[in-house]
This record gives C-alpha cells, structure tokens and sequence, in this order.
C-alpha cells in the first residue's frame, strides 16, 4: 500500500498507460533505485493518457494487473491512484501526491522519447516547478531532447550526472539526464508483434 512506513523515503514515480507494461519500463525502474539511491519506484498506471488515443487502449484493468506481472522487483509498486484520485493530467497528480507526502521526496522518472514531446503536456512548466526529474537515455531520441525545448529551457538547473544520487533531495526545478544501456523495446512494437500473432 502507497504511503505505508514513508517516512524520509525517496520514491520515484514513472507514469504512463502502460498499455502494455514491459522490460524497458522495469529496466529504467531498476536503473532509477540503484543511480539516484531510492527507497521505492511507483508505476502509476493512467486510466486515459491525454496524448493518446482511448482506440487500442487496452481497459484499465488489464494494463494494471498486467503491469503487476512485470513489476517483479519488491521496491516497484504499482498504483491505481490516478483512478483513486480522479487526477486525469500529471500536472494534477503529482500537486495532490506532493500535498500529502508525509515526508516523503519524489522525483519524476521519463525517458527521452517523452521529453521531446513534453511540451504538449498540460502545465509542463510547473511539472518542472514542482518536482526534480530524471530522464532516461532511449535510443534514436536523446539528441532531440536535450536540443529541444524543454532541455533548453531549463538549462541551467541540469544537475551533473554523477550528482544523480542526489537529485531526489534538491528543489525543483533540477533534472539530470542518465546515460545508460536501455532496452529499446516499446509498447507500440509489443502491441504490433501481439497484433500480427493474432493473424497468424
């Protein structure tokens, strides 16, 4: 359960439709405990990604529990509290979980491929405002996004990637950007290879 024994606890919170979840997510999961030293990672499962279409989404439901069977780690929570606290921008969300936090640091984890669309997200500036955020190398988008608009932007508050462990600890707006071996695996190949097994 969310919010249990959190007092002082570093939580990294990896948003998406996780439609499906899959080892590029558990991956970056994985990379965020051990580089920036946290206590718990929380998938948070969107009951509708704005940025997306509700065609081909698969329900809620199934993406939460599906999530689960991918979560094999014990410190990778997965949540349903968008559902639970009717949050449908990450704006929202992380306004409402920081205003309960109990104590508890929280730095926004994404990959490359969502900092170069990030400025079509609602708010974006002040998700920069409100939390520090760790961005994750993905291959064929880093050199976009750290040239685009939001990298640029808020230049000046990059942090050293040797400083990553850290991060969940200093004052938005601060982000790190973390080199790494990802897997290059999304959910829009997962869903075409499930696709075209069903036609076979």
């Amino acid at each position: 359960m969310i919010g249990t024994n959190s007092r002082n606890r570093a939580i990294g919170l990896l948003g998406g439709s996780f439609n499906p979840a899959h080892d590029g997510h558990l991956m970056i999961s994985l990379i965020a405990l051990k580089r920036l030293q946290l206590d718990e990672v929380w998938w948070l499962v969107s009951p509708q990604n704005p940025l997306k279409s509700a065609a081909g989404m698969a329900p809620f439901s199934e993406r939460l529990a599906n999530a689960r069977t991918v979560a094999t780690h014990r410190r990778i929570i997965v949540s349903d509290i968008e559902r639970r606290l009717g949050t449908y921008y990450t704006r929202d969300t992380l306004k409402r979980l920081c205003a309960r936090r109990r104590g508890q640091n929280f730095v926004w984890l994404m990959g490359a491929d969502n900092l170069v669309q990030f400025p079509k997200w609602e708010g974006w500036k002040e998700i920069f405002n409100t939390v520090p955020i760790a961005i994750f190398d993905r291959p064929t988008y880093s050199s976009r996004a750290l040239a685009g608009i939001v990298a640029t932007r808020f230049a000046d508050r990059r942090i050293p990637e040797r400083d990553a462990s850290g991060l969940v600890r200093r004052k938005a707006p601060s982000w790190v950007f973390l080199h790494s071996r990802l897997n290059p695996v999304s959910a829009t190949e997962i869903r075409a290879q499930n696709s075209n097994r069903a036609h076979d």
